[in-house]
């Protein structure tokens, strides 16, 4: 089994598993995907946030598996927003990651994602976005 080392990003629960079944296709943030990380395989960092705590019983940030975005875009307008829900499959009523029209919002198209069998723990420390050496073994990842 061939242990890797990548860059990794951090998504909350539930959006990590969301991504991870193909249900959700476009990652949203306040700030475009940095072209560095365009094209480029990154670990899948799941963390807990407040949600994955209580409701799935997630106790630490995990390797849950890779992704890889093709580049991102800007969300302008409420309308654009909510006409792109079954990509981003984030709720309008969600306080924390809805359109706001006081703050930006992007979208960050999701190219490639694979499912590790077992996770592995994430590198401590890491950033709040970004984890520069995520080391995991990966044996025979799932593609999705």
């Amino acid at each position: 089994m061939p242990k890797r080392t990548l860059p990794g990003v951090n998504i909350q629960w539930p959006w990590s598993q969301l991504l991870l079944s193909g249900e959700k296709v476009v990652e949203t943030r306040s700030y475009p995907l940095p072209k560095k990380y365009e094209g480029v395989e990154l670990a899948l960092i799941e963390t807990p946030g407040p949600r994955g705590k209580k409701e799935a019983g997630i106790e630490k940030a995990r390797i849950i598996g890779t992704i890889t975005f093709s580049g991102s875009f800007q969300y302008k307008t409420k309308k654009q927003w909510l006409d792109d829900f079954d990509r981003h499959v984030v709720e309008s009523t969600d306080l924390l990651y809805g359109f706001k029209s006081d703050k930006e919002k992007w979208g960050w198209l999701v190219t490639d994602i694979h499912t590790l069998q077992s996770p592995s723990l994430a590198p401590q420390p890491r950033g709040i976005v970004y984890a520069s050496s995520c080391n995991f073994v990966d044996q025979n990842p799932v593609h999705v």
